[in-house]
């Protein structure tokens, strides 16, 4: 732990992990991304993974987003998730705390695979 705390403005960016399961709750998580793509245009949606990847342990898609989004699109996950789990997390340049101390869960919180996630970003 830092004798410091953190700024907000640390955080030059933000990710939303939506999980789902490929066979039952694909459909949900495709009507989730179609709502956030109509009202949120400047996100950047990822693509698809009907299987782990990452530090992921299930499917899932990522939203980054900038945090001017962050008071708006994250209340609108929290209201339509439809019963899927999601992980926020910022980008601060250091994906092992990112992904593991500095997030937050909506839904059942997922064990996450930290020991593929690098400490720090190269250049970082």
């Amino acid at each position: 732990m830092t004798a410091m705390p953190k700024e907000p403005s640390a955080a030059h960016a933000y990710h939303a992990h939506i999980y789902y399961d490929p066979e039952h709750t694909r459909g949900a998580a495709a009507r989730l991304r179609g709502w956030v793509e109509e009202r949120f245009p400047t996100v950047r949606m990822g693509r698809w993974h009907d299987v782990p990847v990452g530090p992921h342990p299930t499917a899932m898609y990522q939203i980054a987003f900038e945090p001017a989004l962050f008071p708006t699109l994250v209340p609108f996950l929290m209201l339509n998730r439809q019963g899927l789990t999601v992980l926020v997390h910022p980008e601060t340049g250091r994906p092992r705390d990112d992904h593991l101390l500095n997030a937050t869960w909506m839904g059942a919180v997922l064990p996450l695979n930290g020991a593929i996630l690098p400490e720090t970003e190269s250049g970082a």
